[in-house]
């Protein structure tokens, strides 16, 4: 692969924008970010690139997404959380098959990698056809250049439709053949115990026992909905996170998604254990999940990182979105306007999550994975751009998807001028219509 030095107008790095800055990248890894005279001197090799009018900014990373669930946004909106469960998820799913998965992630990855997304952890659970699905979502961030963290999710709840349920052995069992199969790089899976009320107690501990095994992160839901902590309450007689202490299960590869409903206690032992929040504040406002406190995990020293959810419960896929959702909607909910800030969204959408998923990404430093943006810097949603301290402010409360110019991937260009470089979204498009036509058939039928 080929050296590139990149300078651009501004270059976003140690937490600030920076001018006449270069950022070296070698073999998908920033080797150097220095002065730009500097950087030519002693990078000759390389051909220098010019982003003009362009921020050079950090990839963001999507730490919790169920791309499947893109083929199924608008069906069964506005509805009750369980409604819209089984009028969407549970009636349509089991119709997947493996090349409806590979078009639904296809389309889902594509999509955020538009809205400035680098990294993406897709939390599936369809097994309809064996392992035929994950192999399906991997071949689709393959095909479109975004880095991925597979959850292979764990699930032995017989409520649900059959292709998400294994048994603990099986689900152990392939997760373990793709764990050692993408054991990092572009591609890394990690288990993913469902929830309490998704997974037994053995499927929670197995999933737990491959992160310790592999030292992986490992995720599970956690208090999205009131009835999920009532139903743990019910039958193990304490609330979710004490119950998986119990178990053994929390600690420093634990990543909790949602947490709207944990007790202060419980947010403490998170913090004391070294266990890690995703937040998907779109998803859990359109869900009418409730607001998770994220001031008491931030002040439990619980690191925070976002996540869309899937594209049938936001109904967007965009970390810039969610940024500028954990931000407003705390301020809306703790009247505390200082609660959580501009910072703390951007470490929230990036270094945060490369920490939730375990990865070098989510930094424009040495050593880190050649993951960035280019954000258009005349766009209007970045304006205005005086002397004052607008850049961060305007990058997370104002930006849209209009300013997303360039997104380059392990040192590989994926989107320039606004357009895919590895697809072309005509085809995507049609995949999308032949796939909608597929799932509607049984319906008129």
């Amino acid at each position: 692969m080929m050296m590139r030095l990149i300078e651009p107008s501004i270059c976003f790095t140690q937490g600030k924008p920076q001018k006449n800055m270069a950022v070296v990248v070698e073999d998908g890894t920033i080797k150097e970010v220095s002065p730009a005279r500097k950087a030519e001197q002693e990078n000759p090799e390389a051909m220098p690139e010019y982003w003009e009018h362009l921020a050079l900014v950090p990839g963001t990373v999507n730490a919790h997404n169920h791309s499947f669930q893109s083929l199924l946004r608008g069906i069964a909106a506005d509805r009750p959380f369980l409604e819209w469960r089984d009028e969407s998820l549970y009636k349509y799913s089991p119709r997947l098959r493996p090349i409806d998965i590979y078009t639904g992630a296809l389309f889902s990855f594509a999509e955020m990698m538009k809205c400035g997304a680098t990294t993406v952890c897709d939390f599936f659970y369809l097994h309809n056809d064996g392992m035929e699905g994950d192999e399906a979502v991997i071949r689709a961030a393959r095909d479109l250049g975004i880095r991925l963290v597979l959850a292979r999710t764990m699930y032995d709840w017989d409520g649900a439709p059959a292709g998400y349920v294994e048994t603990v052995s099986d689900a152990s069992h392939h997760t373990e053949l793709l764990m050692k199969k993408y054991p990092g790089g572009m591609t890394k899976v990690i288990p993913a115990p469902h929830s309490l009320h998704a997974a037994s107690p053995e499927m929670v501990e197995a999933g737990c026992s491959l992160a310790l095994k592999y030292h992986t992160p490992f995720h599970i839901h956690v208090s999205e909905e009131r009835f999920e902590v009532e139903q743990v309450k019910k039958t193990y007689g304490t609330t979710p996170l004490r119950f998986l202490d119990k178990l053994g299960v929390v600690n420093e590869h634990m990543s909790i998604i949602h947490g709207v409903w944990l007790e202060s206690e419980e947010i403490q032992l998170l913090g004391e254990k070294g266990g890690h929040l995703i937040y998907c504040p779109s998803s859990n406002m359109f869900l009418a999940d409730g607001i998770t406190d994220l001031p008491a995990f931030l002040a439990a020293g619980v690191p925070v990182a976002l996540g869309s959810d899937g594209a049938c419960g936001n109904n967007r896929n965009s970390v810039f979105e969610e940024m500028r959702m954990a931000a407003i909607l705390q301020k809306a909910s703790t009247l505390d306007a200082l609660c959580v800030n501009y910072h703390d969204a951007m470490q929230m959408g990036t270094t945060n999550g490369a920490k939730a998923l375990d990865l070098p990404v989510g930094e424009i430093a040495a050593g880190k994975a050649a993951d960035f943006v280019g954000i258009r810097l005349d766009d209007l949603s970045m304006q205005p751009l005086s002397k004052g301290n607008q850049f961060l402010p305007n990058l997370i409360y104002s930006l849209q998807p209009t300013a997303i110019e360039r997104v380059v991937v392990n040192g590989e260009d994926t989107v320039k001028d606004g357009q895919f470089v590895k697809i072309d979204e005509e085809e995507l498009l049609a995949r999308i219509r032949t796939t909608m036509e597929h799932l509607e058939a049984a319906d008129m039928g």
